[in-house]
């Protein structure tokens, strides 16, 4: 008895592993599913599954929401100092998944300025299509409310730490602002 306690709670912390399923029909024309497919089964279908291992699974259901319909990217430059400070802090304090780009050449500004119409003031916050330039926290405060983010982070969310900047790429396509 011990022994059997035992095996079924070594299976029970085991981590799952994800493998092959399939879901088939048998000769009564009842739909079944399992990992392996009798012989004689028809209408064989593998399914594909998967474990969503993606960063938004710890996020709030409104912080996902809002970050699929407007994503937040904010652009800074090498030398941008408390401004940027600032800009993270915000962010962070909101618990607010965002990208951070880095402007660095004069190619990436010119690029940057062709996207946005904004000129190299840093830094600049997109929220969805929308771009704010220089921080204002009122301003930023008032566009993420608007794009659906929470004024704090949830107690259930930890504080968003603070990202790495990247280069600045530009899109593929961009159009050019409306002036």
């Amino acid at each position: 008895m011990k022994r059997l306690a035992c095996l079924l709670a070594c299976l029970l912390v085991m981590p799952a592993q994800a493998g092959d399923m399939f879901r088939w029909m048998d000769k009564a024309g009842k739909m079944n599913y399992g990992d392996v497919p009798p012989a004689d089964a028809r209408d064989v279908e593998r399914l594909k599954l998967s474990v969503n291992s993606s960063q938004n699974e710890d996020l709030p259901y409104e912080t996902r929401r809002a970050r699929e319909n407007f994503p937040v990217t904010l652009y800074v430059g090498k030398d941008c100092g408390e401004p940027c400070a600032q800009g993270n802090s915000l962010l962070g304090k909101r618990g607010i998944p965002y990208s951070e780009k880095l402007l660095q050449t004069r190619e990436d500004i010119a690029a940057f300025k062709q996207l946005s119409g904004i000129d190299s003031v840093v830094p600049v916050l997109q929220v969805g299509k929308d771009f704010l330039k220089g921080y204002a926290e009122s301003q930023w405060n008032t566009e993420l409310d608007v794009a659906g983010y929470p004024k704090t982070a949830s107690y259930r969310q930890r504080l968003a730490p603070p990202v790495q900047p990247v280069p600045f790429t530009p899109p593929a396509q961009a159009e050019p602002a409306a002036q």
